[in-house]
Protein backbone atom coordinates (compact mmCIF):
# COMPACT_ATOMS: atom_id res chain seq x y z
CA UNK A 1 0.00 0.00 0.00
CA UNK A 2 1.39 3.59 -0.73
CA UNK A 3 2.19 5.83 2.10
CA UNK A 4 2.24 9.19 -0.34
CA UNK A 5 -0.42 11.66 1.39
CA UNK A 6 -0.07 13.85 -1.52
CA UNK A 7 -2.58 12.05 -4.04
CA UNK A 8 -5.29 8.81 -3.72
CA UNK A 9 -4.39 5.36 -2.54
CA UNK A 10 -4.51 2.06 -4.28
CA UNK A 11 -7.28 1.55 -2.20
CA UNK A 12 -8.56 5.16 -2.57
CA UNK A 13 -8.70 4.54 -6.47
CA UNK A 14 -10.37 1.39 -6.03
CA UNK A 15 -13.21 2.73 -3.68
CA UNK A 16 -14.02 5.51 -5.56
CA UNK A 17 -14.09 3.76 -8.75
CA UNK A 18 -16.76 1.31 -7.33
CA UNK A 19 -18.73 3.86 -5.82
CA UNK A 20 -20.57 4.14 -9.02
CA UNK A 21 -22.20 1.14 -8.75
CA UNK A 22 -23.12 1.03 -5.24
CA UNK A 23 -26.07 3.17 -5.10
CA UNK A 24 -28.29 0.59 -7.48
CA UNK A 25 -25.94 -2.01 -6.20
CA UNK A 26 -28.57 -4.83 -4.07
CA UNK A 27 -30.89 -4.20 -6.59
CA UNK A 28 -28.67 -5.46 -9.32
CA UNK A 29 -28.08 -2.23 -10.74
CA UNK A 30 -24.72 -1.25 -12.21
CA UNK A 31 -22.88 1.12 -13.70
CA UNK A 32 -22.98 1.30 -16.95
CA UNK A 33 -23.61 -1.56 -19.71
CA UNK A 34 -23.43 -4.59 -17.38
CA UNK A 35 -24.26 -7.44 -19.70
CA UNK A 36 -21.06 -8.00 -19.78
CA UNK A 37 -20.43 -9.74 -23.32
CA UNK A 38 -16.72 -9.12 -23.24
CA UNK A 39 -14.99 -11.05 -20.54
CA UNK A 40 -11.92 -9.69 -20.21
CA UNK A 41 -10.84 -6.50 -17.94
CA UNK A 42 -11.31 -3.06 -19.55
CA UNK A 43 -9.33 -0.34 -19.17
CA UNK A 44 -9.85 2.85 -17.38
CA UNK A 45 -9.52 6.25 -18.06
CA UNK A 46 -6.00 6.42 -15.63
CA UNK A 47 -2.79 5.02 -17.51
CA UNK A 48 -2.18 1.81 -15.27
CA UNK A 49 -5.77 1.62 -14.22
CA UNK A 50 -8.30 -1.09 -15.48
CA UNK A 51 -11.32 -1.94 -14.45
CA UNK A 52 -13.66 -5.52 -14.25
CA UNK A 53 -17.16 -5.81 -14.85
CA UNK A 54 -19.17 -8.60 -12.92
CA UNK A 55 -22.38 -8.79 -11.99
CA UNK A 56 -24.06 -8.08 -9.33
CA UNK A 57 -21.91 -5.59 -8.51
CA UNK A 58 -21.24 -4.27 -11.85
CA UNK A 59 -18.02 -2.61 -12.75
CA UNK A 60 -15.29 -2.08 -10.21
CA UNK A 61 -11.81 -0.03 -10.88
CA UNK A 62 -8.40 -0.53 -9.96
CA UNK A 63 -5.50 1.73 -9.99
CA UNK A 64 -3.45 -1.83 -9.03
CA UNK A 65 -3.47 -5.30 -8.00
CA UNK A 66 -5.70 -5.50 -4.77
CA UNK A 67 -2.75 -7.06 -2.42
CA UNK A 68 -5.04 -8.15 0.02
CA UNK A 69 -8.50 -9.82 -0.40
CA UNK A 70 -11.03 -11.18 1.60
CA UNK A 71 -12.83 -14.17 -0.17
CA UNK A 72 -16.03 -16.03 0.61
CA UNK A 73 -16.60 -19.51 -0.88
CA UNK A 74 -13.61 -21.60 -1.23
CA UNK A 75 -13.93 -22.30 -5.02
CA UNK A 76 -12.46 -18.56 -5.11
CA UNK A 77 -9.88 -19.10 -3.09
CA UNK A 78 -8.74 -22.21 -5.28
CA UNK A 79 -8.76 -19.58 -8.38
CA UNK A 80 -6.51 -17.40 -6.47
CA UNK A 81 -3.71 -19.99 -5.89
CA UNK A 82 -4.06 -21.23 -9.34
CA UNK A 83 -3.19 -17.60 -10.39
CA UNK A 84 -0.06 -17.65 -8.14
CA UNK A 85 -1.87 -15.13 -5.50
CA UNK A 86 -2.65 -17.59 -2.90
CA UNK A 87 -0.94 -14.56 -0.41
CA UNK A 88 -3.29 -12.53 -0.93
CA UNK A 89 -6.46 -14.54 0.50
CA UNK A 90 -7.15 -13.46 3.51
CA UNK A 91 -10.73 -15.16 5.14
CA UNK A 92 -12.67 -18.06 4.25
CA UNK A 93 -16.53 -18.91 4.67
CA UNK A 94 -16.13 -22.30 7.00
CA UNK A 95 -12.08 -24.08 7.00
CA UNK A 96 -13.42 -27.34 7.09
CA UNK A 97 -15.19 -26.71 3.36
CA UNK A 98 -12.02 -25.24 2.11
CA UNK A 99 -10.67 -28.86 0.52
CA UNK A 100 -6.93 -28.64 -0.48
CA UNK A 101 -6.08 -32.41 -0.38
CA UNK A 102 -4.79 -31.88 -4.66
CA UNK A 103 -2.60 -29.33 -3.80
CA UNK A 104 -0.40 -31.85 -2.60
CA UNK A 105 -0.36 -33.05 -5.61
CA UNK A 106 1.06 -30.20 -7.38
CA UNK A 107 4.67 -29.54 -6.67
CA UNK A 108 5.56 -25.98 -4.77
CA UNK A 109 1.63 -25.10 -4.36
CA UNK A 110 -0.11 -24.69 -1.87
CA UNK A 111 -1.69 -22.15 0.91
CA UNK A 112 -1.26 -21.98 4.81
CA UNK A 113 -5.21 -22.75 5.62
CA UNK A 114 -4.35 -22.05 9.28
CA UNK A 115 -4.08 -18.20 8.36
CA UNK A 116 -7.37 -17.46 6.99
CA UNK A 117 -9.85 -15.73 9.12
CA UNK A 118 -12.98 -17.88 9.12
CA UNK A 119 -16.20 -15.01 8.27
CA UNK A 120 -18.58 -17.52 9.82
CA UNK A 121 -19.08 -17.37 13.63
CA UNK A 122 -22.59 -17.73 14.09
CA UNK A 123 -23.30 -15.20 11.37
CA UNK A 124 -20.52 -12.71 9.45
CA UNK A 125 -19.88 -9.93 11.23
CA UNK A 126 -19.81 -6.26 9.60
CA UNK A 127 -17.03 -5.39 12.54
CA UNK A 128 -14.64 -8.24 11.10
CA UNK A 129 -14.54 -7.45 7.70
CA UNK A 130 -13.11 -3.81 9.52
CA UNK A 131 -11.05 -5.48 11.22
CA UNK A 132 -9.33 -7.47 8.00
CA UNK A 133 -9.40 -4.44 5.93
CA UNK A 134 -8.72 -6.09 2.79
CA UNK A 135 -7.94 -4.54 -0.21
CA UNK A 136 -11.20 -5.96 -2.04
CA UNK A 137 -14.08 -8.36 -1.36
CA UNK A 138 -14.43 -11.43 -3.49
CA UNK A 139 -17.87 -12.05 -2.18
CA UNK A 140 -21.49 -11.69 -3.87
CA UNK A 141 -22.97 -9.05 -1.99
CA UNK A 142 -26.29 -10.70 -2.37
CA UNK A 143 -25.58 -13.84 -0.29
CA UNK A 144 -24.94 -11.91 2.75
CA UNK A 145 -27.65 -10.03 2.30
CA UNK A 146 -29.97 -12.84 1.40
CA UNK A 147 -28.58 -15.52 3.50
CA UNK A 148 -28.01 -13.43 6.89
CA UNK A 149 -30.68 -11.53 8.25
CA UNK A 150 -28.70 -8.83 9.92
CA UNK A 151 -26.98 -7.65 6.43
CA UNK A 152 -29.10 -5.08 5.32
CA UNK A 153 -28.07 -3.77 2.25
CA UNK A 154 -26.92 -0.29 3.93
CA UNK A 155 -24.36 -2.19 5.18
CA UNK A 156 -22.82 -3.58 1.98
CA UNK A 157 -22.79 -0.06 1.29
CA UNK A 158 -21.14 0.94 4.43
CA UNK A 159 -18.65 -1.82 4.06
CA UNK A 160 -17.54 -0.89 0.22
CA UNK A 161 -17.42 3.04 1.35
CA UNK A 162 -15.25 2.25 4.34
CA UNK A 163 -13.43 -0.26 3.89
CA UNK A 164 -13.33 -1.56 0.22
CA UNK A 165 -15.81 -2.99 -2.69
CA UNK A 166 -17.14 -6.08 -3.48
CA UNK A 167 -16.85 -8.11 -6.44
CA UNK A 168 -18.07 -11.62 -6.91
CA UNK A 169 -21.46 -13.82 -8.29
CA UNK A 170 -22.48 -16.61 -6.30
CA UNK A 171 -21.68 -19.39 -8.96
CA UNK A 172 -21.13 -23.17 -6.66
CA UNK A 173 -25.40 -23.63 -7.02
CA UNK A 174 -27.98 -22.07 -9.02
CA UNK A 175 -30.98 -22.93 -6.64
CA UNK A 176 -31.33 -19.63 -5.25
CA UNK A 177 -34.66 -17.70 -6.09
CA UNK A 178 -32.39 -14.33 -5.37
CA UNK A 179 -30.14 -15.56 -7.31
CA UNK A 180 -32.16 -13.91 -10.74
CA UNK A 181 -28.86 -11.93 -12.40
CA UNK A 182 -26.30 -13.41 -14.34
CA UNK A 183 -24.78 -16.90 -13.55
CA UNK A 184 -21.22 -17.37 -14.27
CA UNK A 185 -19.59 -20.65 -15.23
CA UNK A 186 -16.63 -21.75 -13.57
CA UNK A 187 -14.44 -20.82 -16.40
CA UNK A 188 -16.38 -17.52 -16.85
CA UNK A 189 -16.04 -16.65 -12.82
CA UNK A 190 -12.13 -17.11 -12.66
CA UNK A 191 -11.65 -15.10 -15.85
CA UNK A 192 -13.02 -12.03 -13.93
CA UNK A 193 -10.62 -13.32 -11.07
CA UNK A 194 -7.42 -13.54 -13.04
CA UNK A 195 -8.77 -9.61 -14.83
CA UNK A 196 -8.60 -8.60 -10.79
CA UNK A 197 -5.31 -9.84 -10.60
CA UNK A 198 -4.31 -9.13 -13.90
CA UNK A 199 -3.36 -12.83 -14.37
CA UNK A 200 -4.33 -12.95 -18.11
CA UNK A 201 -1.61 -15.38 -19.03
CA UNK A 202 -1.67 -18.19 -15.82
CA UNK A 203 -5.35 -18.27 -16.56
CA UNK A 204 -5.77 -19.03 -20.38
CA UNK A 205 -3.07 -21.49 -19.91
CA UNK A 206 -4.85 -23.24 -17.18
CA UNK A 207 -7.98 -23.06 -19.36
CA UNK A 208 -5.70 -24.23 -22.07
CA UNK A 209 -5.26 -27.36 -20.16
CA UNK A 210 -8.34 -27.75 -18.68
CA UNK A 211 -9.68 -27.95 -22.65
CA UNK A 212 -7.09 -30.19 -23.22
CA UNK A 213 -8.41 -32.68 -20.38
CA UNK A 214 -11.68 -32.25 -21.92
CA UNK A 215 -11.43 -32.73 -25.22
CA UNK A 216 -9.42 -36.23 -24.17
CA UNK A 217 -12.42 -37.28 -22.07
CA UNK A 218 -15.06 -36.53 -24.70
CA UNK A 219 -13.38 -37.88 -27.12
CA UNK A 220 -12.92 -41.34 -24.91
CA UNK A 221 -16.26 -41.33 -23.30
CA UNK A 222 -19.23 -44.34 -24.11
CA UNK A 223 -22.31 -43.54 -26.06
CA UNK A 224 -24.81 -41.87 -23.67
CA UNK A 225 -26.81 -44.37 -23.25
CA UNK A 226 -24.05 -46.63 -21.90
CA UNK A 227 -23.32 -44.11 -19.10
CA UNK A 228 -24.25 -44.67 -15.64
CA UNK A 229 -25.99 -42.44 -13.60
CA UNK A 230 -25.68 -40.61 -10.19
CA UNK A 231 -27.24 -39.88 -6.78
CA UNK A 232 -25.54 -37.28 -5.26
CA UNK A 233 -26.37 -37.24 -1.47
CA UNK A 234 -24.52 -35.32 1.73
CA UNK A 235 -23.92 -38.14 3.85
CA UNK A 236 -22.34 -39.24 7.18
CA UNK A 237 -19.36 -41.65 8.15
CA UNK A 238 -21.94 -44.55 9.18
CA UNK A 239 -24.98 -43.21 6.88
CA UNK A 240 -28.68 -44.49 7.87
CA UNK A 241 -30.27 -41.58 5.92
CA UNK A 242 -29.17 -39.00 3.05
CA UNK A 243 -29.43 -35.48 2.46
CA UNK A 244 -30.36 -35.05 -1.67
CA UNK A 245 -28.61 -33.00 -3.98
CA UNK A 246 -29.05 -32.70 -7.45
CA UNK A 247 -26.46 -33.81 -10.50
CA UNK A 248 -28.73 -32.05 -12.92
CA UNK A 249 -29.16 -28.11 -13.33
CA UNK A 250 -26.45 -25.04 -13.20
CA UNK A 251 -23.60 -25.24 -10.22
CA UNK A 252 -19.45 -25.00 -10.72
CA UNK A 253 -19.49 -27.71 -7.89
CA UNK A 254 -21.32 -29.72 -10.62
CA UNK A 255 -19.83 -29.16 -13.99
CA UNK A 256 -17.71 -32.02 -14.23
CA UNK A 257 -20.36 -34.35 -13.61
CA UNK A 258 -22.04 -32.66 -16.54
CA UNK A 259 -18.67 -33.39 -18.77
CA UNK A 260 -18.45 -36.88 -18.10
CA UNK A 261 -21.78 -37.33 -19.16
CA UNK A 262 -23.59 -38.46 -15.82
CA UNK A 263 -27.00 -37.99 -15.46
CA UNK A 264 -29.34 -37.19 -12.52
CA UNK A 265 -31.02 -40.72 -10.56
CA UNK A 266 -33.61 -38.34 -9.22
CA UNK A 267 -34.83 -37.06 -12.34
CA UNK A 268 -38.36 -38.08 -12.68
CA UNK A 269 -38.50 -38.92 -9.34
CA UNK A 270 -40.23 -37.00 -6.28
CA UNK A 271 -37.29 -36.44 -4.59
CA UNK A 272 -36.01 -32.30 -4.55
CA UNK A 273 -32.55 -31.07 -4.36
CA UNK A 274 -30.96 -30.28 -1.21
CA UNK A 275 -33.16 -27.67 1.03
CA UNK A 276 -31.62 -28.54 4.32
CA UNK A 277 -34.49 -30.55 5.45
CA UNK A 278 -35.32 -33.42 2.90
CA UNK A 279 -33.66 -36.57 3.69
CA UNK A 280 -34.25 -40.01 1.75
CA UNK A 281 -33.47 -43.28 3.40
CA UNK A 282 -32.14 -46.63 2.22
CA UNK A 283 -35.34 -48.14 1.14
CA UNK A 284 -36.19 -45.04 -0.87
CA UNK A 285 -32.99 -45.19 -2.87
CA UNK A 286 -33.63 -48.89 -3.37
CA UNK A 287 -36.93 -48.54 -5.20
CA UNK A 288 -34.88 -45.68 -7.52
CA UNK A 289 -31.42 -48.01 -7.52
CA UNK A 290 -29.23 -45.73 -9.34
CA UNK A 291 -26.65 -46.75 -10.53
CA UNK A 292 -23.57 -44.90 -8.61
CA UNK A 293 -23.71 -42.80 -5.58
CA UNK A 294 -21.29 -39.72 -4.99
CA UNK A 295 -21.63 -38.98 -1.02
CA UNK A 296 -20.47 -35.35 -0.27
CA UNK A 297 -18.67 -34.71 3.48
CA UNK A 298 -15.86 -37.18 2.67
CA UNK A 299 -13.36 -34.72 0.81
CA UNK A 300 -11.04 -35.41 3.28
CA UNK A 301 -10.61 -38.85 3.28
CA UNK A 302 -8.75 -41.07 0.63
CA UNK A 303 -10.36 -43.90 -1.45
CA UNK A 304 -8.89 -46.30 0.57
CA UNK A 305 -10.38 -44.60 3.93
CA UNK A 306 -13.70 -43.90 2.39
CA UNK A 307 -13.79 -48.01 1.34
CA UNK A 308 -12.82 -48.41 5.05
CA UNK A 309 -15.20 -46.77 6.93
CA UNK A 310 -18.56 -45.72 4.78
CA UNK A 311 -18.77 -48.14 2.07
CA UNK A 312 -17.90 -51.17 4.39
CA UNK A 313 -20.82 -49.96 6.28
CA UNK A 314 -23.24 -49.78 3.63
CA UNK A 315 -21.92 -53.35 2.39
CA UNK A 316 -23.03 -54.54 5.80
CA UNK A 317 -26.34 -52.69 6.32
CA UNK A 318 -29.56 -54.74 5.35
CA UNK A 319 -31.24 -52.91 3.15
CA UNK A 320 -27.87 -50.81 1.82
CA UNK A 321 -26.24 -53.83 0.78
CA UNK A 322 -29.21 -54.68 -2.20
CA UNK A 323 -28.42 -51.33 -3.96
CA UNK A 324 -26.60 -51.99 -7.13
CA UNK A 325 -24.12 -49.00 -6.75
CA UNK A 326 -23.08 -50.74 -3.33
CA UNK A 327 -22.87 -54.06 -4.87
CA UNK A 328 -20.70 -53.27 -8.27
CA UNK A 329 -18.34 -50.53 -6.04
CA UNK A 330 -19.72 -47.41 -7.48
CA UNK A 331 -20.02 -45.75 -4.30
CA UNK A 332 -17.95 -42.87 -4.66
CA UNK A 333 -17.13 -39.41 -2.57
CA UNK A 334 -19.19 -36.54 -3.93
CA UNK A 335 -16.28 -33.82 -4.51
CA UNK A 336 -16.13 -30.59 -2.62
CA UNK A 337 -18.82 -28.49 -2.60
CA UNK A 338 -16.76 -25.21 -3.59
CA UNK A 339 -14.94 -26.54 -6.78
CA UNK A 340 -12.60 -23.98 -8.49
CA UNK A 341 -10.47 -24.29 -11.39
CA UNK A 342 -7.47 -26.72 -10.28
CA UNK A 343 -10.43 -28.82 -7.93
CA UNK A 344 -12.25 -29.30 -11.27
CA UNK A 345 -9.10 -31.22 -13.10
CA UNK A 346 -8.35 -33.50 -9.90
CA UNK A 347 -12.26 -34.33 -10.33
CA UNK A 348 -12.55 -35.12 -13.92
CA UNK A 349 -9.30 -37.21 -13.64
CA UNK A 350 -11.14 -39.06 -10.54
CA UNK A 351 -14.77 -39.51 -12.32
CA UNK A 352 -13.24 -40.47 -15.61
CA UNK A 353 -10.95 -43.00 -13.97
CA UNK A 354 -13.36 -44.24 -11.54
CA UNK A 355 -16.64 -44.56 -13.67
CA UNK A 356 -14.65 -45.49 -16.81
CA UNK A 357 -11.61 -47.38 -15.85
CA UNK A 358 -11.51 -49.31 -19.12
CA UNK A 359 -11.07 -46.32 -21.29
CA UNK A 360 -9.11 -44.09 -18.49
CA UNK A 361 -6.04 -44.90 -16.59
CA UNK A 362 -3.63 -42.86 -14.66
CA UNK A 363 -3.44 -39.36 -14.65
CA UNK A 364 -5.02 -37.28 -16.80
CA UNK A 365 -2.84 -34.18 -16.79
CA UNK A 366 0.69 -33.45 -16.05
CA UNK A 367 0.96 -32.17 -12.60
CA UNK A 368 4.43 -30.17 -13.06
CA UNK A 369 2.86 -28.49 -15.94
CA UNK A 370 0.14 -26.92 -13.33
CA UNK A 371 2.75 -26.35 -10.79
CA UNK A 372 4.84 -24.57 -13.39
CA UNK A 373 1.83 -22.57 -14.43
CA UNK A 374 0.71 -21.78 -11.08
CA UNK A 375 4.36 -20.88 -10.22
CA UNK A 376 4.78 -18.20 -13.41
CA UNK A 377 7.96 -21.00 -15.08
CA UNK A 378 5.99 -21.80 -18.23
Amino acid sequence: MSDDTTGPTRRDAIKYGSAVAAGGLLAGCTAGDSSDDSPESTPAKESDGYSVTMEPVGTVEFDGVPETVAPFTPDYIDMMVALGQADAAETVWYQNRYKTRHYEELPDVGIDTDRLTPLWNDGISKELLYEIDADLHLIDPHSLTNWLDDWPAEDIEEIETNVAPFLGNLIFRRTDEWHDYRYYTLYEAFEKVAAVFQERERFEAIQSLHSEVVAEIEAELPPAEERPDGALLFAGDEPDSFAPYRVSGMGANKEHFHTLGIDDAFEGTKVEGYSGSQSVDYETLLEIDPDSLLLRYHGNKTREEFEETTLAYMREHDVGSQLTAVQEGRVFRGSPIYCGPLHNLFMLERYATAYFPSRFDGELFDRQRVADIINGES
